[in-house]
């Protein structure tokens, strides 16, 4: 079935910004999507019709509750739990990885170890350095494979030990676009009894996320990267979540989820970010062959599109690898062979010779190319790299992107360097 890009496209605002009569082609996805209408709408009914804060007994806050409520319940869907007490909201994802990594980090005891990696964003890598100096423990860090820059295996298996009591790591490189094998990772901390913490923010408008196929212990995402607001969702082990102590005030619930939710949150987002969910499981009503739709249930509905996202973003990562490969003093940072495409996701991090990122990035943005330039917050990887302080240029597409788009950043990346 042919990929529906202008029906998608329609629905988002933001997509129709024009830069000397053309329209910008976003590369910007990375760094955060654009929103669709149907997120904009539900921000804004909420303001303006069911403002209120939890609990009291009147109608606006009883309206406002039930939206709340039902916000769990999509993102339950969202990451494949059927338990929407074990999802928690919060300001972003950096928040909630501090404010988990302070609680469970009461647990640790001086001689225990917990190991993080050098491809990580730094909010998977900091908040543990940081618990872990409070608490005397020490951290390993996982290193790199210099010929692709995916994540060393037999070095993380050689830092496991029976001293080990966490292992974050992320589901997808922010940087370089690699997938890491995160139930592999995941299977093999548990062998020792460790914990894993999974940061899937990038990966989360790019694949379907399942944390009981992945079997990790917690996992973060952020609504601003899959199409939604500017919030952050925690998801947890209910037994996990119930033991673990929270740095809470006394009024707040012991209960799940407010338990983990602290002070008063950012409502209209969450209603932004089950509608961003909202979003993604109506794409079945464009993409889904009608043979494939017995089931319409919202998790259902979310498999068959994200089966259908990542085969069409697969054919955009093959158009930029191939289209970049040919670019002139170029070097590509990451996987790329196009033979290895479910490996990845269409973020691709490159170099120009002669050229610092910064440069090129404004000269793209002259022509309607918006990327991005920089270390990307993935300082792990950029120091492991060597290429600090400059960093790379990061191209990243969505399912709202097109191979004209990509063609036309090729074009303009020829031209530069020619």
């Amino acid at each position: 079935m042919e990929w529906p890009l202008t029906e998608i496209r329609r629905q988002f605002a933001g997509l129709k910004r024009l830069q000397d009569g053309r329209e910008v082609a976003f590369f910007d996805g990375p760094a955060g999507s654009q929103v669709p209408e149907i997120v904009v709408d539900a921000v804004c009914r909420y303001l303006r019709h069911t403002n209120c804060n939890r609990g009291a007994a009147f109608t606006t806050a009883k309206l406002s509750d039930g939206i709340l409520e039902a916000a769990h319940v999509a993102m339950a869907d969202f990451v494949g739990t059927d338990d929407p007490d074990c999802i928690a909201f919060g300001a972003n994802m950096t928040s909630l990885t501090f404010q988990l990594s302070r609680a469970l980090s009461r647990t640790w005891i001086a001689g225990d170890e917990i190991i993080v990696t050098r491809l990580d964003h730094d909010a998977n890598v900091s908040p543990w350095v940081l618990a872990a100096q409070d608490r005397g423990v020490t951290v390993h860090h996982v290193g790199l494979n210099p010929s692709d820059w995916t994540l060393d295996l037999e070095d993380y298996r050689s830092k496991l030990s029976s001293r080990t009591r966490l292992v974050a790591l992320g589901y997808a490189s922010n940087a370089t676009g690699t997938v890491n094998p995160v139930r592999t990772i995941t299977e093999m901390a548990h062998q020792f009894g460790a914990l894993v913490f999974v940061d899937a923010v990038h990966f989360a408008p790019h694949g379907r996320i399942d944390v009981n196929q992945i079997g990790c212990d917690f996992l973060a995402c952020s609504a601003y990267k899959f199409f939604g607001p500017h919030a952050g969702v925690l998801w947890g082990r209910r037994t996990l979540l119930e033991e673990i102590r929270p740095y809470k005030l006394r009024p707040s619930p012991d209960s799940l989820p407010g338990r983990w939710m602290t002070g008063t949150q950012n409502h209209e987002g969450i209603a932004g970010a089950a509608a961003a969910v909202e979003y993604l499981s109506s794409l079945d009503d464009l993409t889904a062959e009608y043979s494939d739709r017995s089931d319409q249930s919202r998790a259902a509905r979310l498999d068959r599109v994200f089966r259908r996202i990542t085969d069409y973003e697969r054919s955009l990562s093959e158009a930029l690898l191939n289209g970049l490969k040919g670019i002139r003093g170029i070097h590509l940072w990451g996987i790329t062979e196009t033979s290895r495409l479910d490996q990845r996701v269409p973020t691709v991090s490159f170099t120009l010779e002669g050229r610092t990122p910064r440069e090129v990035s404004e000269w793209l943005a002259t022509r309607g190319l918006f990327v991005w330039n920089g270390n990307h917050y993935a300082l792990p990887f950029t120091e492991s790299a060597g290429l600090e302080p400059g960093g790379t240029i990061r191209v990243g597409a969505l399912h709202y992107n097109s191979s004209e788009e990509i063609h036309r950043l090729i074009n303009s990346l020829h031209e530069l360097t020619n």
